[in-house]
């Protein structure tokens, strides 16, 4: 999707975000990586500051708001802190295969994966099928992650990538709607994977809470 562009002469942007949103998370993680200078700014969903819906109506997190314009989508904020400084090359620059593979994974997370998690976090808001069963369906993504990493360390090579970080927060949050059934489920590459993020200096040091 590409972002919407505003006119603005920001000497240091501007990051809204909001501390537990995957979304959030997954941007933070990789402005943090690039060593861009951000301006962070941790948002109160019930009282969004006017400035961020001034410059990006639909009210979500995370926005960027640099001299070039307004980015306000996670992805895109994720390849705007790359673009600038990718030292261990999460975006495979070379290798068009493995970016194949790595925008495959993230629109199935994004597109399909978020639905099945939105519904087995939110079970009694869809009543129609039992949270097992949204379980179930998220689980089909969690097979097919546990699959890739029978093959190297990480989703798409033998390094953290672009798709890892994009989707860790989301397995994560998926984790955290029942943590006993996760860690006894049938992936073990994965929840290794997943521990290994968990531990990480990166993620901690952006789940930090402000002072």
């Amino acid at each position: 999707m590409t972002p919407s562009v505003v006119a603005l002469n920001t000497a240091t942007p501007t990051l809204y975000s909001f501390r537990r949103c995957p979304y959030a998370m997954r941007a933070r993680m990789a402005v943090l990586y690039s060593g861009r200078a951000v301006e962070t700014v941790e948002v109160s969903l019930k009282d969004k500051p006017a400035h961020m819906l001034a410059c990006s109506p639909k009210g979500t997190v995370p926005v960027l708001i640099c001299d070039t314009g307004v980015i306000d989508e996670s992805l895109e904020i994720m390849r705007w802190a790359l673009t600038y400084n990718d030292p261990d090359d999460w975006l495979l620059a070379l290798d068009d295969s493995a970016q194949h593979q790595i925008a495959e994974l993230i629109d199935e997370n994004d597109k399909v994966f978020k639905k099945h998690l939105d519904r087995y976090k939110y079970a009694t808001r869809h009543p129609e099928h039992s949270q097992e069963h949204y379980r179930d369906l998220g689980a089909v993504f969690l097979l097919a992650l546990e699959t890739r990493l029978l093959q190297h360390d990480f989703l798409v090579a033998e390094h953290i990538t672009l798709a890892d970080i994009a989707l860790a927060p989301f397995v994560r949050q998926f984790c955290t709607v029942d943590p006993q059934w996760f860690w006894q489920s049938p992936y073990p590459r994965l929840r290794q994977w997943l521990e290994r993020f968990l531990a990480s200096e990166l993620f901690i040091c952006v789940m930090a809470k402000p002072l």
